[in-house]
């Protein structure tokens, strides 16, 4: 009886030395708005892809951590994050002000232009010549803010619209619906490449920009832990690696 027991204590031991050395120590949710491409977006198979999708799952990997993405409205982004339905919003986050106050960053990783897209042959050349049409842009983005940020500029539009997404907004401009479009360069830029000669890209624009991942204020241990992962993949080369399958060549910070 003794020899069974101890074989049967054995065995759950072995077990137990099993799923603590294969699991990751924890799990961390990060929120996204999955149509933001090249940064974090669905492929033709429904996968999530993209360069902050790659980077993430690095860092993860470098943390001993498993990782999930979860589609979020990026309108209600910071909320998701402060009521702990996600721990991280890693998907061309720009560091502003305003979120500041609100939620914890990393270290810029990557910098980004707020750029004015019109259709190919628009009489819109200039800043100035967005007065009196009708400008659209992605709600709860840092774009409506760089927009908002120029007052002196914004109030005179004929309108200033805001959707869903940048795919829907790119649409709208295709369709004749708005006339400009104001947003961030490297997810504009990406979405025209698959039309070319369809829009052209103005020499004005609303701003530079430094994406950054986002933290809830007090989670200060995993917001350390992230950043000394980000150091390394950079000064291993890593991060270069991403950046080059992504945009062709190494544009992280």
């Amino acid at each position: 009886m003794k020899k069974l027991i101890a074989a049967g204590m054995a065995v759950i031991m072995s077990g137990l030395l099993l799923i603590g050395c294969g699991a990751p120590q924890k799990k961390i949710v990060i929120g996204l708005d999955d149509t933001f491409a090249p940064m974090g977006f669905r492929d033709d198979g429904g996968n999530l892809v993209g360069f902050d999708v790659d980077m993430a799952k690095e860092a993860a990997a470098r943390l001993d951590m498993e990782v999930e993405f979860k589609p979020i409205d990026w309108n209600s982004k910071e909320v998701e994050l402060n009521s702990k339905k996600i721990d991280m919003i890693w998907n061309g986050l720009s560091i502003t002000d305003e979120r500041l106050q609100k939620i914890g960053f990393t270290k810029p990783y990557m910098t980004n232009r707020q750029i004015i897209v019109v259709l190919s042959g628009s009489d819109i050349k200039t800043k100035a010549d967005l007065a009196g049409k009708v400008v659209g842009t992605q709600e709860g983005s840092s774009s409506l803010d760089a927009i908002n940020a120029e007052p002196e500029v914004a109030s005179t539009f004929k309108e200033l619209r805001t959707y869903g997404d940048f795919v829907a907004v790119l649409n709208e401009l295709t369709i004749g619906r708005v006339e400009a479009v104001v947003g961030d360069e490297v997810v504009l830029k990406y979405y025209m490449s698959k039309k070319p000669g369809t829009y052209d890209v103005l020499e004005d624009n609303f701003g530079e920009e430094d994406y950054g991942v986002g933290l809830r204020k007090d989670d200060t241990e995993l917001l350390g832990k992230l950043q000394s992962a980000l150091d390394a993949m950079k000064a291993e080369g890593k991060s270069a690696e991403i950046s080059k399958k992504w945009f062709g060549e190494d544009i992280v910070k």
